[in-house]
């Protein structure tokens, strides 16, 4: 499989990798890190016995598990460490509906982490119901803060001719998703340095994103969404998306939404922004209760819960 932009040798490794895995017939879908731990805490899972124990639950492993091309790929990828005396993955490999996707191992306490989950599975799904009714093609496309690059590849597999960009700011994430891009048959989307739409040129006639929504004390780029209960991105990111979008164009914003004495907060502060814009909207709760521990946390305090939401936004024209 030819690549339309070489990567370079450590990259090339970890796809390899990556590609080395799924003919092993590996899969895997990842949990929330709170199950992930409880999963890895339970007697015997110690250490890894499998290619799933290596590449998705990130235990550690004695180095005859697996075979020696798969250590010198993981070596030579920059993504081998040494754990008490074994061996351990720092990367993961995630499935989502046939495609595959490298990510940070777990715990995602680095602060350049990338992370990958069941948000990023509900995120999939909105962006796959928003193609599904889209009735214009798509020529322009930004996925802001990418991570891994799922909502951007799911675009440019959907639209193979369109521009695609994968922006962040977090230059691991942008790594792993120039190799997944190359992974999933999308080698002609682009990742770039970018904050919000900055460095993107254009007017994008589909913006998609997946934030990050709490409130993180360590304030990793991955998770921590500043302003007032985690919103702060996820309402930087409409007003950037309702400066560019092109005419007919639609912004497409998963994110969380914390729900306070039966009121939601962000939906207010967004819809007060969409007021008065040329564009329809639609805000629906995926879920209505994600990361439940965070409720413990001083800044939720007064949170009755926090619901993973969906906001589309259509501008005229």
């Amino acid at each position: 499989m030819s690549d339309p932009i070489p990567l370079p040798p450590e990259d090339r490794a970890l796809l390899d990798l990556a590609r080395a895995l799924l003919a092993e017939g590996y899969a895997f879908i990842t949990p929330t890190p709170a199950t992930h731990a409880r999963v890895n805490a339970r007697p015997g899972n110690e250490e890894a016995r499998d290619l799933r124990g290596v590449f998705g639950w990130s235990r550690p492993f004695h180095p005859g598990l697996l075979p020696e091309p798969m250590l010198d790929l993981l070596r030579a990828g920059g993504a081998l460490e040494e754990a008490g005396g074994l061996l351990r993955s720092r990367v993961r490999l995630s499935c989502l509906d046939g495609l595959a996707f490298l990510h940070s191992a777990h715990p995602t306490t680095e602060p350049d982490s990338v992370f990958f989950g069941p948000d990023t599975y509900r995120f999939a799904r909105a962006i796959e119901d928003a193609l599904r009714e889209r009735q214009r093609p798509v020529r322009r496309a930004v996925d802001i803060g990418c991570g891994a690059g799922p909502g951007g590849i799911l675009v440019a597999r959907a639209w193979p001719e369109a521009e695609v960009t994968l922006g962040d700011i977090n230059g691991a994430a942008l790594r792993l998703a120039r190799i997944n891009a190359a992974l999933n048959g999308a080698g002609r989307a682009r990742a770039v340095h970018s904050n919000l739409l900055g460095g993107v040129e254009g007017a994008p006639d589909l913006i998609v994103a997946n934030p990050p929504y709490l409130v993180d004390p360590a304030e990793r780029t991955y998770r921590h969404g500043g302003g007032p209960l985690g919103a702060g991105l996820s309402l930087a990111i409409l007003d950037a998306a309702l400066e560019r979008l092109a005419p007919g164009g639609a912004l497409v914003l998963y994110t969380g939404a914390a729900v306070v004495n039966g009121e939601d907060p962000f939906r207010s502060a967004a819809l007060a922004r969409i007021a008065g814009e040329n564009a329809a909207w639609t805000y629906r709760e995926m879920d209505p209760d994600v990361f439940g521990e965070e409720l413990e946390a001083e800044a939720y305090r007064g949170a009755d819960r926090i619901a993973a939401v969906v906001l589309t936004v259509a501008r005229e024209g």
